[in-house]
């Protein structure tokens, strides 16, 4: 018999100890070794209960992400789960860690559950376009009540200790080794004579109206179908006997892992993890950074510095004077006190971080001793060649020279130096403290350890590390400049601003791309088309309705009006109404006849666009793997995940059909239009996306 699930006895008590580091996942070894332990118990006719309990850093994570994509094998988790459930000992799961998916269905087929104050539950599978698949949606809601329970699975988010005793997943909490109180919880059942207590023979809660519940839900996901779908699985309890809801659970669980979306997000699930294992890095220290420096304290360089402050480092913050200084303290401020409020930290930690860790200062020379600096002023190449001019002087050999630039060159701005190897872009996204993308651009001679250090960081901060080559606009900014353009196009030929923002969010995205615009400032694209054009990049077809709303002094939410009108809040925007009549003159000025775009040539084009200038970002090498570019527009672009990124969408509709399309647009524009190079070897080849994935 395996020892991947131990066995011993404690009086009448048979001890289940599940022994699968690092996170007892529920394999195909675990879920067998369950299942003989249990007959085992129960055969021994001095036992009277059995307590199931994790070693190392968890009760259950879960399932095992090595079985996704394979073919399931018995015993299966449903079937594990009602022969634990139907058990005639007493069965009491004593949980610790997380308890995630399959592994709070475990501990929903015992009859009792204990748990540390420190651990959390959860059913997740939403994030993999699924549902709970093993009696979660049949189990939960008889002991929280129906709407809690579609909360804590629609949300897939984790549930603390205390809230999960208060809503009832929970029998008690206490403080302890999850051994030892789990021990002594079954002997006080034991000595009480606790029977044994069936979730599944508990009464159902009251129920709720479905179809509204179903359709808030649906539109809640932004076209994501598994947490409506959750809905659906819960209503079957209702419909006949607890089997009859089991099977229809199953069911639907089953139909969501052959979808798109399922496809999707566990694409999204292991891009994730595998985006900031990079081959070049692999045995390269980072150089330990415990002191970081900002230079600038506006909007992003406060953002920036509030996330070093949560990781627990020590920040300076420079600004150009005490005025300055002041405010930036001030953003910072308020961005703790977000933090403090949401309990993210505690207040006493508030406290250390702004009177201990930050201090705000006027003079470079206060920098001398600091480990890495981020720059985070103006986005112009001037400005920025003086700062690190002045960095190169006073900062310490060894000093990680970092620019939070969006757009410029990072070569040239190492060039500045007289350590061009010490020199990196750290991309953040604003607000810095919350968005969780992190472009490390490394330049032609930054160091390989310095590369390491920009991602070393980016983990202690909780980010999403990608790796980008220095190009206009690295990853996520090219590509964001070309499927933007192609909405412009759009925009000149026919469609509205606010038809093209439509169809994009019915496909998915949090917001269009004009909505976007007003939300980040329609400044910054304003400065960027003034360097280009200074720099002769200036568009083939140069629209100017754009600069005008800027003339005007219309930079989106932050001055009420853009693309938009803000007057009732930004919750509440409606057309700007200055807006199409700009359009309208552009399009006289140029000769162009409007005609209809629908929703969906909306998005084909958007698309294919998009995905035109991914592959030759990956071709080029400015993004080393198409899983690279998914990961950057999924966590800094709105793109939904549940389509996997723009590179994985082409995949599942068809690289063939898209390279038609785009040399059918080529005939408008050709320069435009020009197909990526790769797209077309890949087609050529009859390859897709992901096989270059799989060969890095």
């Amino acid at each position: 018999m395996s020892d991947v699930i131990g066995y011993d006895r404690v009086g009448e008590i048979a001890v289940l100890t599940v022994r699968n580091p690092p996170v007892n996942a529920l394999s195909q070894a675990v879920r067998q070794g369950l299942w003989d332990r249990m007959d085992q118990a129960e055969a021994d006719a001095d036992v009277r209960a059995i307590m199931i309990v994790g070693e190392g850093r968890a009760f259950f994570a879960g399932a095992d992400i090595k079985e996704f994509g394979k073919p399931l094998k018995e015993p299966f988790l449903p079937d594990l789960i009602h022969r634990i459930e139907a058990s005639p000992l007493v069965v009491v799961a004593a949980m610790h860690g997380v308890s995630l998916g399959g592994g709070l269905e475990v501990a929903l087929g015992c009859h009792y559950r204990i748990a540390v104050p420190q651990a959390r539950v959860g059913l997740p599978e939403v994030h993999l376009g699924l549902i709970p698949g093993a009696g979660g949606t049949q189990r939960l809601p008889r002991l929280t009540g129906v709407e809690p329970a579609l909360e804590v699975m629609t949300t897939g988010r984790h549930v603390g200790a205390a809230e999960a005793l208060s809503l009832g997943i929970l029998d008690a909490v206490e403080e302890g080794d999850p051994r030892e109180i789990g021990l002594a919880f079954v002997q006080r059942l034991l000595a009480e004579g606790a029977p044994r207590r069936p979730v599944s023979e508990m009464a159902l809660p009251q129920p709720i109206d479905w179809d509204y519940a179903f359709d808030a839900t649906l539109a809640r996901g932004r076209g994501q179908i598994s947490p409506a779908w959750c809905v659906r699985a819960v209503q079957a309890a209702y419909g006949g006997s607890f089997a009859q809801g089991m099977q229809a659970e199953r069911k639907m669980f089953m139909d969501l892992m052959e979808t798109d979306q399922r496809q999707g997000m566990i694409h999204a699930f292991f891009s994730e993890r595998a985006v900031s294992n990079l081959p070049e890095l692999k045995g390269v220290a980072p150089r330990d950074i415990q002191h970081l420096a900002v230079i600038g304290g506006g909007t992003m360089g406060a953002g920036i510095a509030t996330a070093a402050l949560l990781a627990g480092l020590r920040v300076h913050l420079l600004e150009m004077s005490a005025e300055a200084g002041a405010a930036a303290r001030g953003r910072i401020e308020a961005n703790l006190a977000g933090a403090l409020k949401r309990g993210k930290i505690t207040a006493e930690a508030h406290g250390a971080m702004l009177e201990q860790a930050l201090r705000v200062l006027t003079d470079y020379t206060d920098l001398s001793e600091v480990d890495l600096v981020i720059e985070a002023v103006f986005e112009d190449m001037d400005v920025k060649k003086q700062v690190f001019a002045q960095l190169d002087a006073v900062c310490k050999p060894g000093c990680v020279l970092a620019s939070n630039t969006s757009y410029l060159d990072i070569d040239v701005i190492a060039a500045t130096t007289s350590r061009p190897a010490d020199v990196l872009g750290l991309h953040f996204f604003s607000p810095a403290h919350v968005m969780k993308l992190l472009e490390v651009v490394v330049g032609e001679q930054t160091a390989p350890d310095v590369a390491a250090t920009g991602f070393a960081l980016g983990k202690r901060l909780g980010k999403i590390s990608v790796r980008a080559g220095v190009c206009d606009g690295f990853i996520g900014n090219r590509i964001l400049a070309t499927y933007r353009t192609c909405a412009d196009h759009m925009v000149l030929d026919g469609a509205s601003p606010y038809d093209i923002d439509a169809a994009l969010e019915a496909f998915g995205f949090a917001m269009g791309p004009f909505a976007v615009a007003d939300l980040a400032g329609l400044d910054i694209g304003w400065a960027v088309r003034k360097r280009k054009r200074a720099e002769g990049q200036a568009p083939t077809r140069d629209a100017t309705y754009a600069d005008r709303l800027c003339e005007d002094g219309h930079f989106g939410q932050k001055t009420g009006k853009g693309y938009y009108d803000y007057a009732a809040g930004a919750r509440a925007p409606v057309p700007n109404p200055e807006v199409m009549p700009m359009i309208e003159a552009d399009r006289a000025r140029l000769g162009i006849t409007p005609r209809r775009f629908d929703a969906d040539e909306i998005v084909r084009r958007y698309m294919a666009a998009m995905v035109n200038e991914a592959a030759k970002v990956v071709g080029e090498g400015i993004a080393r793997r198409p899983l690279d570019v998914d990961m950057t527009l999924l966590f800094g672009y709105g793109f939904p995940r549940y389509r996997g990124g723009p590179l994985k969408w082409a995949d599942m509709v068809g690289l063939e059909g898209l390279l038609d399309d785009i040399r059918g647009y080529a005939v408008e524009d050709a320069v435009f239009w020009a197909a990526a190079p790769l797209l077309e070897q890949l087609v050529a080849d009859g390859r897709c996306f992901d096989d270059l994935n799989k060969e890095s």
